[in-house]
């Protein structure tokens, strides 16, 4: 147990395989070179953009004649919606480095005794290795509360070093007052930003040009500092030196970093009973040991899993930061895979799967602030403009400057991302209990979303709502058209689409039943819910993905998008026994056809199972999502790298120890037989923090702990269940 060092005993050969660290809006990632280092520099708004235009002013009119064609009968309408409304599709610009760091230490001989050591809990980066007779260390971290990217070396013997700074778009790099200084803009041109670089040192330090040479150091201390126009508006040249001139004490700044880190990291605690002598192999060796032997075991590497989690959440998303996107705050270069923008069809949601239940609610507060000022404004226009709707609405992607409306073909007809994105505003108050946020800080947004969907929705022949034309992300249908089987991709109601808008609308509800702000809308919500489709059951036994019962173009599609009833829904629970063995067959057959063979789409599977009570099948998916999509820096591989794998594993993991969303608080729903360990402060809903010991899956004693009274029903995997009124700020706790 105590698995809180990530340890590698090789440099990084690939930036996928660099070390990250960060402090929310901005990161670092680390080769811990020997004999050059690298260090890729990132800031969140280093951010291309284009001018969207204007909407399509006959995008409304199209839509509702796809919607005619489709009560006409006319059920594959994806050529005709390609026609009408292909030019319609925006693509948003890709997020950037912000340039590469080189440091050259001048070493002559060989290199041994290499480590490299990613201290979770204090959010700090350790490099050493002796090159020749000289012992290097090196030490690494970004200080949320300083606002700079600190690196250490310290040599046992003076060496000189070299230092520049590479980057495209790069318009000026000059050294000036001490400190060297980078004035660059994004690929287009369309933005600027500066990088500032501040070197201590005991040696002597001088620069030629762009480039730094320090002389026989003992220790060298680069600080780096960005600041991009976005921030700063014409201000944002000078703001990096601004920023430095505080950097001078290291220790410092170092020892607030890890109490800031660690306050938070130390907010939850697993701890997996297994072979301690594991700990001392790097994280690459133990991940090929359990791909080389089904039979061997490495419980603590679940939980090495989870910690990084932790780490990367704490250090991509803060308070007053914009939210982790598609590789949290890291990327390589210019344009970046689906151009790590916020992909809002599950991956951007996923990211924040284990904020609540992990204890890290401050870091949930990036996204909403995202939602409320950028992407709700966004979003009432592109319902007005295009559905003819009130509300907000925001399709399958966004990105830093808000854009809401359909993209990336017939991918954009999803009108989903808001709404899913508001339930995680309502998950956070029932997390938290916190009232006022609720009424000032999600009522607004979960509210346009209802209202959105209280007007976009279209009745039926048989009276019944539907929404649409949208898709099932992104899975294709067969059907029968005159010209032959086709693969549809677009349709009408489709379960996902069910499953989102009733979760939304009873939140919605329930929030009115709580505030009393807004009876009128409440009553048109209640009147929506009710003339809902409901979910159905195919001929396979599995849940009906579609408003028809196709056959699937491919069965082990990555998304298993209709079964978000089962999670992070609420619908589809034990009490629903017949919606919940269709969602178990469905996932069985997804699987049985090659499903989970992503990193996100197997950490997803980790929720489902948990949700399912099944705790082989969780930890067997939990096995290979990191065999089969894990880097070995234990870095998520979709492939390439997506950060939302981690995410979704660490909140996997967790739910498999508690869940709370049924109204009662249960213990070890998931885990299998022969784990043993013990989990403290994972939080339940009901602002209940709760704490347990466990030995071959069965719970030896808990506690649990409400800053509130309140009364709670505790259940265990035995079939045992406890009744406890809670004193607040009193430990209740129970042996077995």
């Amino acid at each position: 147990m105590n698995e809180k060092k990530l340890i590698l005993y090789n440099e990084a050969n690939e930036w996928e395989n660099a070390s990250p660290i960060g402090g929310g809006s901005f990161g670092a990632m680390v080769f811990g070179g020997a004999n050059a280092e690298k260090i890729y520099l990132n800031e969140e708004t280093i951010w291309d953009s284009r001018d969207m235009g204007e909407n399509d002013p006959d995008f409304y009119d199209k839509i509702q004649k796809l919607r005619s064609m489709y009560l006409e009968g006319n059920k594959y309408i994806d050529e005709e919606a390609e026609r009408l409304l292909g030019e319609s599709m925006k693509r948003v610009c890709s997020y950037e480095y912000a340039g590469v760091l080189n440091v050259i230490p001048h070493i002559s001989g060989e290199t041994s005794s290499y480590k490299r050591e990613l201290v979770l809990d204090e959010g700090v980066l350790n490099v050493s290795y002796k090159k020749g007779s000289v012992e290097v260390k090196e030490q690494a971290f970004c200080s949320y509360p300083y606002e700079v990217t600190a690196v250490k070396y310290n040599f046992s013997s003076p060496v000189s070093l070299s230092a520049y700074f590479e980057r495209e778009n790069a318009d000026d790099i000059k050294y000036e007052d001490g400190i060297l200084r980078i004035d660059a803009r994004t690929a287009h041109g369309t933005h600027g930003f500066s990088v500032g670089i501040k070197v201590v040192t005991d040696g002597a330090l001088s620069a030629d040009g762009g480039r730094l040479e320090i002389k026989n150091a003992g220790e060298a201390v680069f600080f780096v500092s960005i600041a991009t126009e976005y921030n700063f508006g014409d201000g944002y040249k000078n703001t990096p030196a601004d920023i430095l001139a505080e950097a001078e004490s290291y220790d410092d700044i170092y020892s607030n970093h890890t109490e800031d880190f660690s306050e938070l990291f130390n907010k939850s605690d697993i701890g997996f009973e297994g072979d301690e002598e594991l700990k001392k192999l790097s994280a690459d060796k133990r991940i090929e040991r359990l791909q080389s032997d089904c039979g061997t075991e490495d419980p603590g590497l679940y939980e090495l899993y989870f910690n990084f989690g932790k780490y990367l959440l704490i250090s991509s998303s803060r308070e007053g930061t914009f939210p982790a996107n598609l590789q949290g705050v890291w990327v390589e270069k210019l344009e970046n895979p689906w151009n790590s923008d916020y992909h809002t069809n599950i991956n951007l949601q996923m990211n924040y799967w284990p904020a609540e239940v992990t204890g890290l609610s401050e870091c949930h507060l990036a996204l909403f602030d995202y939602m409320n000022n950028v992407l709700l404004e966004s979003g009432k226009k592109s319902a007005k403009e295009l559905y003819r709707c009130r509300g907000t609405v925001t399709h399958h992607l966004s990105d830093l400057y808000g854009y809401t409306g359909p993209a990336d073909g017939l991918c954009g007809f999803w009108q989903m991302g808001a709404a899913w994105l508001s339930t995680h505003m309502w998950e956070h108050y029932l997390f938290t209990l916190d009232r006022d946020f609720l009424r000032d800080g999600a009522y607004t947004f979960i509210k346009e979303c209802a209202l959105f969907f209280i007007d976009y929705m279209f009745p039926d022949k048989d009276g019944t709502l539907l929404s649409g034309p949208c898709m099932s992300p992104e899975n294709r249908y067969l059907i029968e058209t005159p010209n032959g089987v086709k693969e549809g991709f677009l349709c009408m109601s489709p379960a996902m689409d069910t499953e989102i808008i009733s979760h939304v609308l009873r939140n919605y509800i329930e929030a009115e039943s709580i505030l009393d702000i807004d009876r009128k809308t409440k009553k048109e919500a209640e009147e929506t819910l009710s003339k809902m489709k409901k979910l159905r059951i195919g001929k396979n036994g599995t849940l009906m993905e579609w408003p028809e019962d196709f056959e699937e173009a491919e069965p082990g599609h990555r998304h298993i998008s209709h079964a978000y009833a089962l999670y992070p829904g609420n619908e589809i629970t034990p009490e629903t026994p017949e919606l919940f063995t269709a969602v178990r067959k469905t996932l069985e057959r997804r699987l049985s056809f090659g499903g989970g063979h992503t990193g996100w789409s197997r950490a997803w599977l980790i929720n489902l199972f948990a949700r399912l009570l099944n705790g082989e099948k969780a930890y067997e998916n939990v096995r290979a999502l990191i065999t089969n999509s894990t880097k070995p820096n234990m870095l998520d591989n979709h492939p390439p790298f997506q950060i939302d794998g981690n995410f979704g594993g660490a909140a996997g993991i967790a739910e498999t120890l508690l869940q709370s969303h049924s109204g009662y608080i249960s213990l070890l729903p998931a885990v299998p037989k022969n784990l043993s360990g013990r989990f403290n402060d994972l939080r339940a809903r009901g602002n209940v923090s709760v704490s347990a010991s466990f030995k071959n899956g069965q719970v030896t004693s808990f506690s649990i702990v409400s800053p509130i009274d309140q009364n709670v029903t505790v259940k265990l995997n035995n079939g045992k269940s406890y009744e406890i009124g809670l004193v607040a700020n009193m430990v209740h706790k129970e042996n077995v």
